[in-house]
């Protein structure tokens, strides 16, 4: 930290604070932060020493030691949550023809979304779903996330108008209504697309998941590039028992599994299934 940044910042950061939050969220969340997002936890973090009134990240961190609700707020700040609905489009031709494929008499699909975020990726698997097998599919999907926030807003399904900007005018019909008066600029997922999805809070470094396996399908999509190899080792070694044989890893665009082959082999872009499976 240059001098020039100690004087504009409103509070006092040190370089052992920025340390102290790193070691802090790997414990909590298996988040590796690198040395380049110091700034970035400082504009985070500031947020609560705000609200809280605190002059000292120092301070901040003394308090944070004792207050598990607060514990929940500092990994909510500097959790990421970037998603949009359909966003990496491919994979959800990829669930709609797995559905397609195994689809048989009394065959109920379980799906795992495992960082549903505000909600839009879990909805788009239901879309997905509604779309390959008919209005009222015999799908489950649960949306899990650390970020207690964004799992509300998700439940509550409400999203400004911009956010579905990119969604045909078939999509936005079928699956979305339009706000009027008061909630005019808003739209809202549509109870027979809502119904399909559970919001549950979920810590991928809990002791216990609490989960009801087996699943056809887990998104765990840009998750791992936040976990260093040994916890994404850890991650990918619980789930993959949790799956079917025949089922499906669905990665991000920027995620890799080229160092843990024994466990998962590619299948398609960014997909994967267990070795043997």
């Amino acid at each position: 930290m240059t001098q020039m940044e100690a004087v504009q910042r409103e509070f006092e950061y040190r370089k052992e604070d920025f340390q102290a939050i790193r070691q802090i969220l790997y414990r909590a969340a298996g988040i590796s932060m690198s040395d380049s997002k110091e700034q970035l936890v400082y504009s985070r973090i500031a947020r609560r020493l705000r609200a809280l009134g605190m002059r000292s990240f120092a301070d901040y961190l003394e308090y944070l030691k004792g207050s598990s609700q607060e514990q929940e707020e500092f990994v909510n700040a500097l959790t990421t949550n970037l998603t949009a609905f359909f966003r990496e489009s491919h994979h959800f031709d990829i669930l709609a023809g797995y559905l397609k494929q195994h689809r048989a008499p009394g065959r109920k699909f379980r799906l795992w979304c495992a960082a549903a975020s505000t909600g839009e990726e879990p909805y788009s698997m239901a879309m997905a779903a509604i779309d390959a097998l008919g209005d009222n599919p015999p799908v489950e999907i649960l949306a899990t996330d650390i970020d207690s926030k964004v799992l509300a807003h998700g439940r509550r399904g409400v999203y400004q108008e911009e956010r579905v900007k990119d969604l045909t005018r078939n999509q936005l019909r079928r699956f979305f209504k339009r706000g009027t008066g008061p909630n005019a600029g808003l739209v809202k997922v549509r109870k027979e697309v809502q119904r399909l999805v559970e919001f549950r809070e979920l810590n991928l470094l809990s002791a216990n998941w609490r989960l009801d396996p087996p699943y056809d399908l887990i998104f765990c999509r840009n998750v791992m590039i936040y976990f260093d190899k040994p916890t994404q080792t850890k991650v990918l070694e619980r789930m993959l028992p949790l799956m079917r044989p025949d089922g499906l890893y669905i990665a991000g665009h920027s995620e890799s599994f080229a160092h843990l082959s024994k466990l998962v082999r590619l299948v398609g872009k960014t997909t994967y299934q267990a070795v043997g499976g």
